[in-house]
């Protein structure tokens, strides 16, 4: 039985080769089950509500400013080394329809947590909805998924080990979830230090958060205590953004009532 020959795509043939180089980096999942009903219900009464993206995007870097060894990248130029960024900047994978296919894109966010909920989650939006060749770090990776194979490669291999490139092109942490599809995934592979997915949050509030970590950069105590600390910015200032939203909202139909 013969099958249809299909084209790689210029997004696919990036994601194969940024796949090819992370295949070759020690990776290892931590995972945390976490109690965020607090959390959940303070969402709920908010109209305009915020993503789960958004919230957990602002959490974990607001955890990589304290926590330096988070910001941290193993490059091999000028020779192998860790490499310390100033502040966080998020790569977030969507899903988005190029040519008739269903393609994963990355679109960036700098310095997190320095950022309100409600601009995180209009830009998290806006990488799902925006067109296409609109948004910069999408056109850059079809522009890349268009050269010859061993050019793109090699620009991808640079990109990730100079050291002054790698965040700005790449990001310093990644956000990949599918929990809005009721899965979640066990191990997503990923050339950053760390990429951050949790899974669907039952109706008690409970939701498996898991951190997977570049090994040659990180140990596992250390991400244990990230994800212990990013709990704790969750239901701490998250929480307290989320209900002074909600004490906002309350203040202002009260004059209606």
């Amino acid at each position: 039985m013969r099958g249809r020959w299909l084209e790689l795509s210029a997004p696919r043939k990036f994601l194969a080769d940024l796949l090819r180089l992370a295949n070759g980096i020690p990776t290892v999942p931590v995972q945390r089950t976490m109690q965020l009903a607090e959390v959940a219900a303070a969402r709920e009464v908010i109209t305009d509500r915020p993503g789960w993206p958004a919230l957990f995007l602002k959490a974990y870097a607001r955890v990589a400013d304290a926590m330096p060894e988070l910001r941290r990248a193993y490059v091999a130029l000028p020779w192998a080394h860790l490499c310390e960024y100033p502040t966080s900047v998020a790569s977030i994978a969507v899903e988005r329809e190029y040519l008739g296919e269903k393609a994963v894109f990355f679109g960036r966010i700098v310095n997190p947590a320095e950022l309100p909920l409600t601009e995180i989650d209009k830009r998290v939006r806006s990488f799902a909805k925006s067109p296409i060749e609109q948004v910069k770090p999408f056109r850059k990776m079809l522009w890349m998924g268009r050269l010859p194979r061993p050019i793109r490669r090699a620009l991808l291999w640079l990109g990730l080990n100079l050291p002054r490139s790698r965040a700005n092109q790449f990001g310093t942490f990644g956000l990949s979830v599918y929990s809005s599809l009721g899965a979640e995934s066990l191990h997503p592979i990923s050339p950053l230090t760390t990429t951050l997915t949790y899974g669907v949050i039952d109706r008690d509030g409970f939701v498996n958060v898991r951190l997977v970590y570049d090994h040659r950069t990180l140990d596992g105590a250390t991400v244990a205590r990230a994800l212990t600390r990013l709990e704790e910015e969750l239901t701490g200032s998250i929480l307290d953004e989320l209900l002074a939203r909600t004490n906002r909202i309350q203040d202002m139909l009260q004059p209606l009532a």
